[in-house]
């Protein structure tokens, strides 16, 4: 039977690590689904009321989070392609290129981004620089879209099975119970984790519209000449980055000061430098340091440390790498659950055990376990 055994449980190492081996091919998309699960799982159980059943709803979570960002992400490349190409117009870099880029010798214009635009340019010849340096580099980019197209896949269909399974998943972990040790301590990491992602949902919420609200006040007071272009979509752009470690949402509101900055100084109307000034105050005080200071410790878990969460943010894609933004936090959450409810639980126990088999002197003999008068109670032992 020992045998047995043996070769049961060396099969499950083997298994274990070829299934690690291959989930550690993947570990940004699963680490993404794990946070969006915890950070969408309250919404999703929100719509029981609903009557709805769970692969429905799931269905709607991933749409109510694909739909807006795809059309959010859609829309921000439209407008800076627009954009980017009239200021290429306006100010004639493209001579500047053609002289400085060899590749780029034989444009001599950047062509409208439409259908007849595109094959006007092919049929004259503007896009055979563009259609050569995409050869060239052909095994790059395919492998980069190829990947990017799998990743997405992975991070799709893991955190839909999350949502609709994600209660089997509890119910075999917790059939390992010990005491109720382990039932306690998953059960607690599954509250904080969901606490602490779920309040980082909130949290790009509330600084999208706080965001959103300053930037359009801003545009409200100033000058038409001082105005920051697009600002609904710049605020909802500074939600999503207040997720980014470090510069967070300072990736999007200091280039769009300087652009507003650029454009003014380029018109030749300095005066209007000060209302930007105000806006880059605005931003940094109003949008940046005061829901940071004020939401991310009531939108925190009720035992993560709101210094330690932070930590995790910024130094977890340091090691890490980019999904070290997603698992910092989750390993931070389940290494202090552990310290706060399994671990003096264990220690309670280890000292239970040490004093119960401790030397307690009866009748002159010592009451160690190895005794051969305690190898059962008292009322099984052989009287005299």
């Amino acid at each position: 039977m020992n045998g047995n055994r043996f070769v049961v449980a060396l099969f499950g190492i083997l298994v274990t690590v070829v299934i690690g081996a291959l989930a550690y091919q993947f570990i940004a998309p699963l680490t993404i689904s794990v946070f969006l699960y915890y950070s969408t799982r309250r919404y999703h159980h929100a719509l029981r009321r609903f009557r709805l059943p769970a692969n429905v709803r799931s269905a709607i979570v991933m749409a109510s989070l694909a739909i807006p960002l795809i059309l959010l992400i859609s829309y921000a490349t439209i407008l800076l392609v627009v954009e980017a190409r009239a200021f290429i117009d306006q100010y004639a870099l493209i001579d500047v290129a053609s002289q400085n880029f060899e590749w780029f010798a034989g444009v001599d214009d950047i062509p409208e981004f439409t259908v007849q635009g595109l094959y006007d340019a092919y049929q004259s010849g503007d896009l055979a620089p563009f259609i050569d340096f995409a050869t060239e580099h052909a095994t790059f980019l395919t492998t980069l879209i190829s990947d990017f197209f799998l990743n997405l896949f992975v991070l799709t269909i893991v955190t839909y099975y999350l949502l609709v399974d994600g209660h089997r998943i509890s119910d075999w972990l917790l059939q390992f119970d010990d005491g109720a040790i382990i039932r306690e301590y998953l059960e607690a990491v599954d509250r904080e984790l969901e606490k602490v992602l779920f309040g980082n949902l909130l949290n790009v919420l509330a600084i999208a519209l706080i965001a959103i609200g300053s930037f359009s006040a801003y545009n409200v007071f100033v000058p038409a000449g001082a105005e920051i272009p697009y600002p609904a979509l710049a605020g909802a752009l500074t939600g999503i980055a207040s997720l980014i470690p470090v510069v967070g949402m300072k990736i999007v509101y200091v280039p769009l000061t300087l652009a507003t900055a650029l454009r003014i100084a380029l018109s030749g109307d300095p005066t209007n430098l000060v209302y930007v000034a105000g806006f880059f105050v605005v931003a940094v005080v109003v949008v940046d340091t005061i829901p940071d200071l004020v939401l991310r410790p009531l939108l925190s878990g009720e035992q993560t440390h709101v210094g330690l969460l932070m930590l995790a943010y910024t130094l977890g894609p340091v090691v890490l790498g980019f999904y070290g933004l997603f698992l910092a936090p989750m390993l931070l959450v389940v290494g202090l659950t552990f310290a706060n409810t399994a671990l003096p639980r264990l220690l309670d126990e280890d000292a239970t055990a040490e004093a119960t088999a401790s030397p307690k002197p009866v009748d002159g003999r010592s009451q160690r376990p190895d005794h051969p008068d305690d190898a059962g109670s008292p009322d099984e032992r052989p009287t005299g």
